[in-house]
């Protein structure tokens, strides 16, 4: 990680879908976060260092619970999602819809 570090509040939302009709929680972040995201894996793809989909590895921290994850530009959007697994909702307290505070170390 390098150290850059992003604050982003954003709603927390439901994905259904894929082989499985699998079920996922996302957290969309965009504007100014967002474009701080963007501008990180523009470099690391410049330097050579992007990895699949166009991901981030990030560490994310949300209450008390802190996860490494990754998180994937949005092609419908624009922003980037950070998936939010089932773990880490239970500890939390968290439901689809909620406002969700997160922090991001990248």
């Amino acid at each position: 990680m390098s150290g850059e570090h992003v604050a982003y509040t954003g709603r927390l939302w439901r994905w259904t879908g894929g082989a499985n009709n699998g079920t996922w929680h996302f957290l969309t972040i965009d504007g100014a976060a967002g474009e701080v995201l963007s501008g990180t894996a523009l470099m690391r793809k410049l330097e050579g260092v992007s990895r699949g989909f166009g991901s981030l590895k990030v560490k994310a921290q949300i209450g008390d619970t802190v996860f490494a994850t990754s998180v994937f530009p949005s092609k419908s959007d624009g922003g980037w999602l950070l998936p939010v697994k089932a773990s880490v909702r239970r500890a939390e307290g968290l439901a689809e819809g909620d406002e969700v505070e997160v922090s991001l170390e990248f």
